[in-house]
C-alpha cells in the first residue's frame, strides 16, 4: 500500500527542520513527513566534522526566526548548530515526523491525480512509493556523496594522508605533523587555524586569494540586550540589525568596489603588518561580492600567521611528490598530510529525477520563481539561501509561501499552483550572479533567472520579505484543479 501525506519534506538539515516548524504552526491540518537520506538529522553541520567547523554567517541570522540563538558566541561552531537543530526538532515535536534512512531517488507528478509519486531508497536495500500533495526540497545544494576534488598528478605517490574536509576520517591524527591545506575558502581558513593549534606546522596553500575578513565572535550589543529584556525580544532586533548591516555593507560593496576592496585588504595589512606580503597572497583578482567573502573570528587565521604556526603560499601545483607537492614555481613543500579545501560538487536536488506527466524536468530548462519554485512545474518548492547573507533567513521566507500557497488552495478548494511565464517574453540570465568556483561547474545543470519579477533573485532580505510575506499569491501563479476533477480541497 502506497502511502500519502499532503508535504513531503526532503532533508532534515536546517531547512529542513525550519520548514516543518512553519508547516505546523501555519497549517496545523495537513499531514506531512521528513525524508533523511542519512541517519542523523542536522544536514551540513551533522555531515562536516572536520576541525574548527563552524558558521560563516552570525547565528542572529543564521538562526530560526523563532527561535532565539541564546548562547553567547554569534559565530558558532558546527556541534552547537547541530544542537540547536535538534532541540528545535524534538521542542516542536518535529522529530517524530523524521525517516531516516528514507532517499528520495525518484519524483514524478501526475496532473489527472494532481499529486506527486515519490520513490525512495531505503538504508536496508528495499525501495518504496509515497504520494504527496506537495514536495518541498530541503537537500541543500551541494553532493553529499561527492566532494569537488581535482586530479592531481602524482597524487598515488605521496607517501603521507590525503583527506577531503567533507569526509573527515575519526582516526585523523595531525598533532606534531606537517600539514599543507589546498584551498582559500571558507574551509581552508577554518582549518588552518584550528589544525594549527596541534600541528607542527601548517600551511595554506592557495592558487589564488580569498578576501578574509575578521569579525568578533561574540556580538556584544546582542549579549547586552539579551541581558536587559526578553530573549525573544533582544534576538529580533538584533537579528534586524545583523541584516540592515550586511545590506547596507553589500550595497556599498557592489556600488564601490574599489573603495571596498581598499579597506577590506588595508584590514588584513593592519593585523598582519606592513611587512607582510598582503598583495601575493591577501589580494584577490576580482571585486567584493563576485564570491563569497570569508570569515575568521576574532583574527585568529592571522593571529596564527603571525605566531609562525601557519603561512600562506600562493602559487599552482605541479604534481604530488612522495615528501609533499611541488609547486610549478619548483618549490617543493613537505607534508605529511594534505588536506584538499578544494571545495564542493554542486547538486541542487541530490541527483533526485524529476519528471511531469512522464516527460523529464530539466532544471536547466526552467526558471526559478521567486527563488522558491520553478516555471510550468505545479506544487514544487525548493530552499536556496542567499549568496550574500545568511542561508536561514531565505528558508523561512521560503517555507512560510508555501505555507501560504498550500492554504490559498484549500480556501479556493483547488489542488494545484503552478507557476506560468505567460505571453509576455521573459529573458533567461544565469541563476546566480556569482564567480565562485562550485557555481561555474554547475552552470550548465542549474535553473535560469529572469530579467524582471517574479522570475529574477532578489538576493536581498528586505525585498523578500515584501514579495514573499506580503506579495501577492497569484502573481504569474496558475491555480487550478485537473480537468474533470471536482473540486476539492488541497
Amino acid at each position: 500500500m502506497t502511502d500519502h501525506v499532503d508535504v513531503v519534506i526532503v532533508g532534515a538539515g536546517l531547512s529542513g527542520i525550519g520548514a516543518a516548524w512553519h508547516l505546523q504552526q501555519r497549517c496545523p491540518d495537513r499531514r506531512y513527513v521528513i525524508l533523511e537520506a542519512r541517519q542523523a538529522m542536522g544536514g551540513t553541520w551533522d555531515l562536516f566534522r572536520y576541525p574548527g567547523i563552524r558558521s560563516d554567517s552570525d547565528m542572529h541570522t543564521l538562526g530560526y526566526s523563532f527561535r532565539p540563538w541564546t548562547a553567547a558566541k554569534s559565530i558558532a561552531d558546527g556541534p552547537s548548530i547541530r544542537d540547536y537543530i535538534e532541540e528545535t526538532a524534538r521542542d516542536g515535536g518535529i522529530d517524530r515526523h523524521i525517516r531516516y534512512g528514507h532517499k528520495v531517488v525518484a519524483a514524478a507528478w501526475s496532473t489527472a491525480e494532481a499529486c506527486w509519486r515519490v520513490e525512495v531508497a531505503r538504508d536496508d536495500g528495499t525501495h518504496k512509493s509515497m504520494t504527496c500533495t506537495w514536495l518541498h526540497m530541503c537537500s541543500g545544494y551541494y553532493d553529499y556523496e561527492q566532494g569537488h576534488a581535482p586530479d592531481f598528478a602524482g597524487q598515488e605517490t605521496f607517501a603521507g594522508r590525503v583527506v577531503h574536509p567533507q569526509f573527515w576520517p575519526e582516526d585523523m591524527d595531525y598533532a606534531g605533523k606537517k600539514v599543507v591545506v589546498i584551498g582559500s575558502g571558507a574551509t581552508a581558513v577554518t582549518l588552518v587555524p584550528s589544525m594549527a593549534r596541534q600541528a607542527e606546522h601548517v600551511t595554506m596553500l592557495q592558487r589564488s586569494p580569498t578576501y578574509v575578513v575578521s569579525r568578533p565572535a561574540q556580538d556584544r550589543l546582542a549579549n547586552w540586550l539579551r541581558s536587559k529584556l526578553p530573549a525573544k525580544t533582544a534576538y529580533g532586533l538584533t537579528r534586524w540589525k545583523n541584516v540592515t548591516m550586511g545590506m547596507l555593507f553589500y550595497r556599498m560593496t557592489r556600488r564601490r568596489p574599489e573603495a571596498t576592496k581598499e579597506r577590506l585588504i588595508g584590514m588584513v595589512r593592519e593585523h598582519l603588518g606592513p611587512d607582510y606580503d598582503v598583495a601575493t597572497h591577501f589580494t584577490p583578482r576580482y571585486n567584493p561580492w563576485d564570491q563569497r567573502l570569508c570569515l575568521v573570528p576574532d583574527a585568529d587565521l592571522f593571529d596564527t600567521i603571525k605566531a609562525g604556526k601557519a603561512d600562506v603560499i600562493t602559487d599552482t601545483i605541479e604534481r604530488f611528490t612522495p615528501r609533499g607537492i611541488l609547486l610549478t614555481s619548483g618549490r617543493e613543500l613537505e607534508a605529511d598530510i594534505i588536506v584538499t579545501a578544494t571545495g564542493l560538487k554542486m547538486s541542487l536536488f541530490d541527483r533526485v529525477r524529476l519528471t511531469r506527466d512522464g516527460d523529464e524536468v530539466r532544471l536547466a530548462d526552467s526558471l526559478q520563481y521567486k527563488g522558491m519554485m520553478f516555471s510550468d512545474v505545479p506544487n514544487l518548492s525548493f530552499t536556496f539561501g542567499y549568496t550574500n547573507a545568511s542561508w536561514t533567513l531565505k528558508a523561512d521566507l521560503v517555507a512560510m509561501y508555501m505555507c501560504r500557497v498550500l492554504n490559498t488552495l484549500a480556501r479556493r478548494g483547488l489542488r494545484q499552483a503552478t507557476p506560468r511565464i505567460g505571453a509576455v517574453g521573459v529573458a533567461a540570465e544565469p541563476f546566480v550572479d556569482f564567480t565562485s568556483g562550485y557555481i561555474q561547474r554547475a552552470l550548465d545543470q542549474l535553473p535560469k533567472q529572469g530579467d524582471r519579477k517574479p522570475w529574477r533573485l532578489n538576493q536581498n532580505y528586505a525585498l523578500d520579505v515584501m514579495a514573499l510575506r506580503f506579495g501577492s499569491v497569484d502573481d504569474s501563479m496558475e491555480f487550478s484543479n485537473p480537468a474533470g476533477s471536482q473540486r476539492r480541497a488541497a
